[in-house]
């Protein structure tokens, strides 16, 4: 490969709430001596981003001023040619394109416009945690429609039941996670376009999450929710964020994609009126610094490492860990585990796992603020090597500890 996916890259010190931050708040604990942590929680990676976004940033910051600046066409035009190219998206212009300082600011900013404080609003679970909490903080109420496992272990919608929440609670809003955190499904056209008809028919308005776009697994494309069809395009607000791609959350930007010139207008109004949801300057460039040809090639050495570790990570646990029990992803680079069955054969609760794994270096997540009562989720971002060093630490401390 050309880019380097296998150094193993000290972050301590460095500002990253991945080995930083351990002990504190959601973080799982430090690990006991003899241990050391294997950062496995925060959805951030383990990799060095591609070196055309600090070549980006460096050569602006040579310049000594920063002060009030409007973005460039070239940022605009960036964001065009990369959705072009990666997600086939036509007829995609500047001003469709709105800046967000982050994607969960964008979906408190798309409800104030479309759900009144104490609404009901539509999403499936397991559920990010983050919209759990935008959703709770800001006054609206949660409808949860779960997911479900088919016979061949794979996540669906349960379109009956959305359907009947969506007519029980009078809900003309919905949150659409496309790739799915935390389960990994990349969602097939045809899912996507049966879920849109359910909106449609209650005149839902939806807003699609689609940070995790860029990070499909090998054999998976996603589809984008306003792609399939005129309706599905007038109805939904996208968001999106070099940030997840390219690991770049600590620079802050994201943006929305909003076809509606009715719901654009009114959700920009909407995000306007802190007068905080404002651009800097690099993060600007390092979006035009990771949207280019290198930052294509980039991503797709990128999907290959992580197809290889999660196919690693998913065959080690099946063959492992009895009672423990996954779906295997289609995108992201996040494993969503249930420990349910194996809890109740050991006699151990989801506590004591999580324990388990902390105290010997897996700095793992919790899975039950993501609405999984026995789940752990598990970033799969770092070198092969030390997913195989957290996988046999696994095996060794928690799943088969003697």
């Amino acid at each position: 490969m050309k880019y380097d996916f296998t150094s193993i890259i000290d972050r301590h010190g460095r500002d990253a709430l991945a080995v930083d931050n351990l002990g504190a708040g959601m973080a799982p604990n430090p690990p006991k001596p003899g241990f050391d942590s294997i950062p496995m929680w925060i959805a951030d990676m383990n990799f060095a981003t591609v070196p055309t976004v600090p070549e980006a940033m460096i050569e602006r910051a040579k310049h000594p001023l920063y002060g009030y600046f409007a973005p460039k066409k070239e940022y605009y035009q960036s964001i065009i040619d990369w959705q072009a190219k990666r997600n086939g998206v036509a007829g995609l212009e500047a001003k469709h394109i709105g800046y967000e300082n982050g994607v969960l600011g964008g979906v408190a900013s798309a409800l104030n416009v479309i759900c009144s404080r104490g609404g009901n609003v539509l999403l499936h679970s397991p559920t990010y945690i983050g919209f759990t909490n935008t959703l709770n903080n800001n006054g609206w109420h949660i409808v949860h429609s779960p997911l479900k496992r088919d016979a061949q272990g794979v996540w669906r919608m349960d379109y009956a039941d959305m359907e009947k929440k969506i007519a029980e609670n009078k809900i003309h809003a919905a949150i659409f996670c496309s790739p799915h955190n935390p389960c990994g499904r990349v969602w097939e056209r045809e899912e996507i376009e049966t879920a849109m008809e359910i909106y449609r028919t209650h005149d839902v308005f939806v807003i699609s999450d689609e940070i995790w776009s860029d990070l499909t697994l090998d054999g998976y494309k996603h589809i984008p929710t306003q792609s399939v069809g005129d309706d599905a395009r007038n109805r939904t607000v996208a968001l999106y964020a070099p940030s997840k791609t390219f690991n770049l959350a600590g620079l802050i930007g994201s943006y929305h994609i909003i076809y509606n010139d009715w719901l654009r207008e009114r959700i920009d109004k909407e995000s306007s009126l802190s007068h905080y949801n404002s651009m800097n300057v690099l993060s600007m460039h390092a979006l035009i610094g990771a949207y280019t040809p290198a930052g294509h090639e980039w991503v797709d050495e990128l999907r290959q490492v992580l197809t290889e570790n999660v196919n690693y990570a998913y065959d080690y646990i099946k063959e492992h860990f009895d009672g423990v029990d996954l779906a295997k992803p289609q995108g992201t680079y996040m494993l969503f585990i249930d420990c349910e069955q194996w809890c109740k054969k050991h006699g151990k609760t989801i506590d004591d796992v999580h324990r388990a794994g902390s105290d010997v270096g897996v700095s793992w997540q919790d899975g039950r603020m993501f609405n999984g009562p026995y789940s752990i989720r598990v970033n799969l971002a770092l070198p092969l090597s030390r997913v195989k060093e957290a996988m046999a630490r696994m095996d060794k401390y928690v799943f088969n500890a003697r």
